[in-house]
């Protein structure tokens, strides 16, 4: 018998999410174990070729091997940048007189003066 290890699956959506923990054997590849997990049926809109993956909340590959614990993690394509975001939300803060609209820094609303 082949040595096994014990790992969990997970992926989420908004309004429905899934842990799966399953054992594998030794030398299973990420994509290997979310084949096996069964995940794949639960939600139609996984395309591994374009969902990330990673172990523990870092990035890693279909093709990495797992090891004894590991959770594997797929995430979901991202709505928008996260820069694209923050640079808009800066935008306006200038806009609201919240920033300075050189520096970038927070102005004290009181005597108008930009915190750094």
């Amino acid at each position: 018998m082949t040595e096994q290890i014990h790992i969990e699956v997970v992926y989420g959506l908004p309004n429905k999410q899934e842990l799966i923990a399953l054992p594998v054997a030794v030398g299973t590849t990420i994509e290997q174990a979310i084949q096996e997990s069964g995940i794949l049926s639960l939600f139609d809109d996984i395309d591994l070729s374009k969902n990330k993956v990673g172990i523990w909340n870092k990035a890693a590959k279909l093709t990495d091997e797992l090891k004894d614990l590991d959770r594997i993690e797929i995430y979901r394509p991202l709505i928008a940048d996260p820069k694209e975001v923050r640079k808009r939300r800066a935008e306006k803060a200038k806009e609201e007189g919240r920033a300075d609209k050189v520096t970038g820094g927070r102005v004290n609303p009181l005597r108008g003066e930009t915190k750094n």
